[in-house]
């Protein structure tokens, strides 16, 4: 890989003072590639993000301008453009600091986007918990309106465009797109039956576009500067500059933008490391919901095709970095916590199934489980695994599944010593039969 560690694009102005304000988005050269978008044919623009290889920041990575290409022709129906920034999946911090730092980045992205495929109508969908996101994000619409940006006749085109800033309400069910459209059309967020999918009838029945915010927010800078340029960046496959977030055991946890195809090697690098005295012990490259990894997997392609051939998922790219004193099982049992709590309970694997899981895995956490457990356990999983109306249920086995592949022994330790071995009370007792036992022989 030829390209920098860094390339800051999304990132380039958060550290300038004021950079959520309008003045400040202007004098970075913020809205000139919405001159440029105006003066195109929107069927151009469409061509120029398939030509740069952008693929949805969102997890899935599927190809943002194909999936743009996959509305109808326009008919008696309006268009929708739909922004899912309920980001809600534990590690993952891209969208919510970008729309805080730079709002109008996204502003941009979605009138440019709203017009290459012909929308009047665009939503931007937040988590609910992040008051101050939403408010910052309306200040930006406002002043977008007052600028000319949005309303009636943008930029004297004749081109419409009204905003609506939403507010979940807390359901993480709602990041699934589905589920976010039947919340905004204000009923229950639960996933759809497809077909039909979304860009045959979506929101209200109608053709609707729904991509991620980073996604939306990479458009301005491919009309900028070009579908070249984008595609310079990043793998043959994986094209382009994305954020990494990296929490958890690390020196200097935050947001790093770079090219797709960086390593866990480089970016820990970039992050100071792990915390002193400690080593890496796993990682998740996509959040929770994706297959965990280990310290033989640092130099692995941070890209969609790399992380597949080592049987797991880039997904959102929130790199949680665990060290040798987190205890395997803990951390699965609360990541699996998470996704019974949050299932919506429409389809019974999920509703059920994490229910079960956590039942499994609370008994193996206090160290009273077996070795059958965890046969019962994986059973379990093949059982929820591809049977659920979304990926919920995919993302809550995906865990499980991977931790057992890699830390079996260590499950088997907690119900060989009768508890977790990284509680300190725990490994005291244990010691002290393990001395008990050695005086007795």
């Amino acid at each position: 890989m030829t390209n920098p560690p860094l390339t800051p694009v999304l990132t380039a102005n958060w550290g300038q003072k004021a950079s959520w304000t309008l003045p400040a988005y202007l004098d970075q050269g913020g809205y000139r590639a919405l001159y440029t978008a105006v003066t195109m044919d929107p069927d151009e623009i469409v061509n120029l993000v398939k030509e740069s290889g952008l693929r949805g920041r969102g997890g899935a990575g599927f190809p943002t301008g194909m999936k743009w290409g996959f509305l109808p022709p326009p008919g008696d129906k309006p268009r929708y453009l739909v922004v899912n920034a309920d980001e809600s999946e534990p590690g993952t911090c891209k969208d919510i600091p970008l729309m805080m730092a730079s709002p109008h980045t996204l502003v941009e992205g979605v009138i440019i986007s709203a017009y290459a495929i012909r929308a009047r109508q665009a939503f931007i969908y937040v988590r609910g918990e992040v008051l101050h996101v939403i408010r910052r994000l309306q200040q930006a619409v406002r002043e977008a309106y007052e600028a000319g940006y949005l309303g009636r006749n943008i930029l004297g085109t004749g081109f419409d465009l009204d905003v609506v800033v939403h507010a979940g309400a807390g359901a993480y069910i709602c990041g699934e797109e589905t589920a976010l459209l039947d919340s905004l059309e204000g009923r229950r967020g639960q996933p759809r039956l497809r077909p039909p999918f979304p860009a045959v009838a979506g929101l209200y029945a109608s053709p609707t576009v729904i991509n991620n915010v980073e996604s939306i927010a990479s458009v301005p800078g491919i009309v900028k500067r070009g579908a070249e340029w984008f595609s310079s960046m990043g793998t043959e496959k994986s094209k382009g500059h994305v954020i990494y977030s990296l929490s958890g055991h690390v020196r200097r946890p935050g947001q790093y933008e770079g090219p797709l195809g960086i390593t866990l090697r480089e970016l820990l690098d970039l992050a100071g490391g792990i915390r002193p005295g400690h080593e890496l012990k796993f990682w998740t490259p996509g959040g929770s919901s994706t297959p965990m990894l280990t310290k033989e997997h640092l130099d692995v392609p941070l890209d969609y095709e790399g992380m597949m051939s080592v049987g797991s998922m880039l997904g959102t790219r929130a790199l949680q970095i665990f060290d040798d004193t987190t205890c395997v099982v803990r951390a699965v049992l609360r990541w699996t916590e998470f996704y019974k709590h949050e299932s919506c309970g429409k389809c019974t694997p999920c509703r059920e199934g994490t229910w079960w899981l956590v039942q499994i895995l609370q008994r193996l956490e206090r160290g009273e489980g077996s070795e059958d457990d965890l046969e019962l356990l994986l059973d379990l999983c093949d059982n929820i695994g591809g049977r659920s109306f979304c990926a919920l249920a995919d993302g809550a086995i995906a865990p499980i599944k991977s931790s057992i592949q890699h830390f079996r022994d260590e499950y088997i330790q907690h119900f060989e010593n009768g508890g977790c071995p990284f509680d300190p009370m725990a490994a005291t007792l244990f010691a002290s039969s393990e001395a008990s036992a050695g005086a007795a022989v």
